[in-house]
């Protein structure tokens, strides 16, 4: 296999970096007067995570392209990290908010539409009881509250390196073989071993035995990790989860926020899941944010039942502006008109053809990496095997390489996500966005071993 030069990457990573700031004056301008009254200079300190050492600051976004305020477009693979699944600005989408919007946004009452949208996710996810947030973080939160109510158990299961927001219990992972907070954490109101049971994905034994105490009160569960670049379930890995869950009576959450791509009812309703309760959140509301959590009837029921759940006050449900209106309107028009069934068909043949020539790259420079796709979405990753834990994939990272490869795409006209290197497609990505990207690709490969010239700009 070719082996990388290492002082080659980084010639070429301050070669794209040096090509970066002479190409975006402007963004590279407003990056230093919004740092006067922004915190990092960013909305959000995940903003300044692009590899050019500034983000790039957009002008506009529809469909699956973007420009940026120097004037240039992309082919955006990133997709605000699949916030932007259903494409951005989706007219109809757009028509409904616009619609809402001179209509009211926001009144603590119920409308139309919200029937409508837990009809179209119980038709999709197979759960009949819905409830509405405006994060998946919040909706997380709230079911891990809920699943601890009901069993009158403390603990929950999570895997290592799962992403569910920024739910406290999640920032867990197993290091030297013993659960400890992630790297990182940010101030935890306690030390997330307290509250949390840790176990590596698809290590079966270990959630067997994590589980056998009964003290869990559900298991929060990616039905495929992604944040760490994209880790499968082994054959049998989600029968087990379901029968050692129902053994010990310990609820199962699946949260679809990123698996959602796997199809019309994310991973769940591709493979045939059975979870108690799903969650989701980003894509459903085409950009607006929203969020979902829907349970069985019989768990709906148990939860209302109970006397001492205070729902409307002190139960930790939601904010003021969940459920409302305008969220619930786009969700209706993105589910309905947008991300629909033909939609994800055509999107799961363009994420095909996006990871068959990135295979055709590999192989054809014998590079000991790899890609693996998840419905619309896939990510390569710098390692010759795709892990098959989220320690694993941990342990693959290789933050050179994903600096070269993402500052050579930008500046070529690709984005692709910047923490890691996901790309996703949606409604409006048509065949010529991938193969730009491959172009592309494979010519950051060629010039990385050593060979062939870069492509046009």
């Amino acid at each position: 296999m070719t082996k990388i030069d290492r002082v080659r990457l980084e010639d070429l990573i301050v070669r794209e970096r040096e090509r970066f700031a002479r190409e975006h004056p402007r963004s590279a301008q407003s990056f230093e007067e919004t740092g006067r009254t922004l915190v990092g200079g960013v909305p959000m300190s995940w903003m300044a995570m692009w590899a050019g050492g500034f983000p790039l600051f957009f002008d506009e976004a529809h469909g699956a392209r973007l420009t940026d305020v120097d004037g240039h477009k992309y082919v955006d693979l990133c997709l605000g990290d699949t916030g932007a699944m259903a494409g951005h600005a989706p007219p109809a989408t757009v028509e409904a908010v616009e619609r809402q919007v001179r209509r009211g946004t926001t009144t603590m009452l119920p409308s139309e539409d919200a029937a409508a949208v837990g009809g179209e996710l119980s038709r999709r996810f197979g759960l009949e009881r819905w409830q509405f947030a405006l994060t998946a973080t919040d909706a997380n939160r709230w079911v891990l509250r809920m699943a601890r109510h009901v069993t009158g158990r403390s603990k929950v299961l999570v895997f290592s390196y799962c992403y569910h927001g920024s739910v406290d219990e999640a920032f867990v992972v197993v290091g030297d073989g013993q659960p400890r907070s992630r790297p990182g954490n940010v101030g935890p109101a306690i030390d997330p071993t307290v509250t949390t049971k840790v176990v590596e994905f698809n290590d079966t034994a270990a959630l067997e035995a994590a589980l056998a105490p009964g003290d869990v009160a559900c298991v929060l569960a990616e039905p495929a990790l992604t944040n760490i670049g994209i880790v499968l379930p082994e054959p049998g890995f989600h029968d087990t989860l379901r029968e050692l869950t129902r053994a010990t009576e310990t609820l199962l959450v699946i949260d679809e926020t990123h698996t959602f791509s796997a199809g019309p009812g994310g991973y769940t309703g591709t493979c045939g899941l059975e979870p108690d309760v799903v969650t989701i959140g980003k894509a459903i509301g085409g950009g607006v944010p929203v969020a979902a959590y829907g349970m069985t009837a019989e768990l709906a029921d148990r939860t209302l039942a109970s006397p001492d759940a205070d729902l409307e006050d002190t139960g930790g449900v939601g904010g003021t502006l969940a459920g409302n209106a305008l969220s619930l309107a786009a969700t209706r028009a993105t589910l309905e008109r947008v991300l629909t069934d033909e939609a994800f068909d055509k999107m799961l043949r363009l994420a095909e053809r996006h990871e068959r020539a990135v295979n055709d790259v590999l192989d054809s420079r014998k590079l000991a990496w790899h890609v693996v796709r998840l419905g619309a979405r896939a990510e390569y990753r710098f390692c010759a095997t795709p892990p098959r834990t989220g320690g694993e994939a941990a342990a693959a990272s290789d933050a050179a390489l994903d600096a070269y490869v993402h500052l050579y795409l930008m500046n070529r006209g690709v984005l692709i996500t910047p923490f890691h290197n996901m790309a996703l497609m949606c409604p409006a990505t048509v065949p010529a966005d991938v193969d730009r990207h491959a172009e592309v690709f494979a010519a950051a490969a060629d010039e990385l071993i050593g060979c062939g010239p870069p492509p046009a700009p």
